[in-house]
């Protein structure tokens, strides 16, 4: 189907559809929704209320956007999901609201969400995250930027995975993941740095030299936690990744394992 609403769709009088919107047979497009031009929704698909999606975005069959959040202290406050542009979302996912904790969901551009993946409330993952097939994020969990979570992974509330990570599926995530890394199993541990994953998005090879350092100094010296992180503080000015590295380490909440 090729631009246009299908006679079988029912749209309430307050959503918002921009030009050359497709919506496809037997979606619900609840109040205060609004598409963006190009944007395409398969069949069964439900949008159900305070959800805004981005320009060219794309929502596969029976996917539920825009659901109240599972969550016992939420009364019906006015919350919102948001999605960015040209964000892919497959087969069967749900993404809920946000709480008043937060406000909102967020969902970023460029993004590829995979079948039967679960986002909860008060998630924020940012722009060009891959998640894969049955990703479960449990409330407030925060993916930054070019990270990936391999499928049936389950991800513990509040855990943070940091930019350009790779999570191997069928992982259990309790803890945080540091940016740049690798990390695998039940239980879960560290396995180094991404080193595939930063060669592919363009790292140089002195910034991969100096982020294996880091890693070393961190997770596989004599050194503690807090030494390393000062030495590190005063090596690394002039590395961004580095320092981005320390710093997401040194202000993990939940902790990192390794």
């Amino acid at each position: 189907m090729s631009g246009g609403v299908h006679h079988t769709a029912i749209v309430d009088p307050d959503a918002h559809l921009d030009h050359d919107v497709t919506i496809g047979p037997y979606c619900i497009i609840g109040p205060r929704v609004a598409l963006g031009a190009r944007t395409t929704l398969a069949s069964h698909v439900v949008l159900e209320r305070n959800t805004r999606l981005g320009e060219n975005c794309s929502v596969g069959i029976g996917s539920v956007l825009g659901g109240e959040p599972q969550d016992r202290k939420f009364k019906s406050e006015e919350t919102w999901l948001d999605v960015g542009d040209g964000t892919r979302i497959r087969d069967y996912c749900t993404i809920n609201r946000g709480t008043a904790a937060c406000g909102k969901t967020s969902v970023g551009c460029g993004c590829y969400i995979m079948s039967y993946v679960h986002i909860a409330h008060d998630c924020v993952i940012e722009d060009g995250v891959v998640l894969a097939n049955a990703v479960q994020l449990a409330g407030h969990v925060h993916v930054e930027a070019h990270a990936a979570v391999g499928g049936s992974t389950p991800v513990h509330q509040f855990v943070r995975i940091g930019t350009h990570a790779f999570v191997g599926g069928g992982s259990r995530l309790p803890q945080d993941v540091p940016p740049y890394s690798r990390a695998a199993g039940n239980p879960f541990r560290l396995y180094g740095i991404n080193t595939i994953g930063l060669t592919r998005a363009g790292f140089s090879p002195e910034v991969r030299l100096a982020l294996k350092h880091a890693y070393r100094l961190l997770f596989n010296s004599d050194m503690t936690m807090a030494q390393a992180i000062d030495r590190l503080r005063e090596e690394a000015a002039e590395v961004p990744e580095v320092l981005r590295l320390v710093e997401f380490v040194a202000h993990s909440e939940r902790g990192v394992l390794v």
